[in-house]
């Protein structure tokens, strides 16, 4: 098995991870129906799936 030549401190680790961070995710806010979505990602609103301000899978309407 392979072995460190030489423990890390904690420390030592600590200072390294420190970049390491969480970044807030990117809201758009949508031009065409006002309603806020992470950016690259499909969202629905009312029934319909959006992608980039357009509809991709229109809502479906019950009929009774």
């Amino acid at each position: 098995m392979a072995h460190p030549k030489s423990r890390i401190s904690k420390q030592r680790k600590r200072k390294r991870r420190t970049h390491k961070k969480a970044v807030a995710p990117q809201v758009q806010i949508c031009q065409n129906t006002g309603e806020p979505h992470l950016r690259h990602r499909a969202y629905e609103v009312d029934g319909a799936l959006y992608y980039r301000g357009k509809v991709l899978i229109p809502a479906v309407e019950d009929e009774e």
